[in-house]
């Protein structure tokens, strides 16, 4: 595969933190994005380009200036990414965008634990993966997390909390501090290497297949081609879209081929040069289909999101999307690191831009949702 690689982001919560946010890649022959989600994360294994354009070679020159006169070409580097403007560009160390190359297959080195913040800042325990090292010492959903090797995580974004619980060898030590109800205690886990699963298939009661969709890593696209292809026939999809921070935009594309034969699922430009994705022929046209939204729903999930409802092959139940439509080309710098910078954005079928705009349900719902959601899917009926 040839041609510049190309990435997105939907949010920056600075240099280190950022490792755990959403990006998107954007080849020549084709579109991918990456998620990160709790300590999982997903990313694009492809050779940095050597981006030209004013805004690459501006911070490619203050780092190769800074590296001549003895000082920190990464530092310089991010100094001149944050005078560009650009509010999706980042500067990333090697060892970092090394992490975003091993991902890929949706794997990581962590716990196997996810968070969240609760209303008051406090960080809890939203979800232990079976198996993990985080299951194997009996921590549980709804645990607190109060400190991870020493620092106190209470009111840091959730983004820094994985971070810290990540790590890029497998074996290393992390020591939590926890609490439960009334009990507190201190927990040493050893990191292990932990695939996640990016796609969930269950059937709900009235002959709904229920397809959830946490992140568009390698091979999702297939199983959700396969969860609709085996469906009794008939049966209605639901398709849940909500957190679903982005991932390979391929892989996106290879899903919408499941609900479409053939056809355009998205534009994109890169520096005025506008190009095409389209779907595969052979989907299931006919099949009723829901699709669930959110405010985590983002770029990836926000095209897929956008050709269904352009298209009119889904109707689309649940909030307003985050809107992220941008896409950032990185570079290598003289030292290694990797920065990257907006060169363009993508369109839906009928050429709404997304970036910043996000995509309005047909149906909105934010209590209830999925509720709302099968009744919909119900009243749309059987197609034969």
């Amino acid at each position: 595969m040839s041609g510049p690689e190309l990435f997105s982001r939907p949010r920056r919560f600075g240099r280190g933190a950022a490792l755990t946010l959403v990006f998107a890649s954007v080849l020549a022959t084709g579109v991918a994005t990456g998620s990160w989600s709790a300590e999982g994360s997903k990313s694009e294994e492809r050779p940095v380009g050597s981006a030209t354009g004013g805004g690459h070679e501006d911070v490619r020159d203050a780092a190769a200036e800074a590296m001549a006169d003895g000082k920190s070409p990464t530092q310089a580097a991010e100094e001149a990414v944050s005078r560009s403007g650009d509010r999706w560009g980042a500067v990333y160390s090697q060892g970092e965008y090394k992490e975003f190359e091993q991902e890929l297959d949706g794997q990581y080195t962590g716990v196997g634990l996810w968070a969240r913040r609760t209303a008051d800042g406090r960080i809890e325990v939203s979800k232990v993966g079976s198996g993990s090292p985080a299951a194997h010492a009996g921590v549980r959903p709804g645990d607190r997390l109060r400190t991870v090797d020493g620092r106190p995580v209470t009111g840091r974004p959730v983004t820094e909390v994985v971070s810290l619980l990540r790590g890029e060898h497998a074996g290393t030590a992390v020591r939590l501090g926890l609490s439960r109800g009334t009990r507190a205690w201190t927990e040493t886990l050893r990191r292990a290497n932990i695939a996640t699963e990016s796609v969930t298939v269950s059937r709900l009661p009235g002959g709904t297949v229920l397809i959830k969709v946490a992140a568009f890593t390698k091979g999702s696209g297939d199983r959700v081609r396969s969860a609709v292809r085996d469906a009794p026939q008939g049966d209605g999809v639901l398709l849940d879209l909500r957190g679903n921070s982005g991932g390979l935009v391929t892989e996106a594309v290879t899903a919408a081929s499941a609900f479409f034969d053939g056809g355009l699922v998205a534009t994109y430009d890169v520096r005025g040069r506008q190009r095409a994705l389209h779907a595969e022929r052979g989907g299931d046209t006919s099949r009723p289909v829901v699709a669930l939204v959110d405010s985590g729903t983002m770029s990836a999930a926000e095209l897929l999101t956008g050709a269904l409802q352009d298209r009119g092959r889904a109707v689309v139940v649940g909030s307003k999307t985050f809107g992220k439509g941008s896409v950032q080309m990185p570079s290598r710098l003289p030292d290694g690191s990797v920065a990257e910078l907006t060169v363009g954005h993508y369109r839906t079928p009928t050429g709404r831009g997304v970036d910043g705009r996000g995509i309005t349900p047909d149906l909105e719902a934010e209590e209830g949702a999925r509720q709302r959601a099968e009744t919909v899917l119900s009243g749309l009926g059987d197609p034969s």
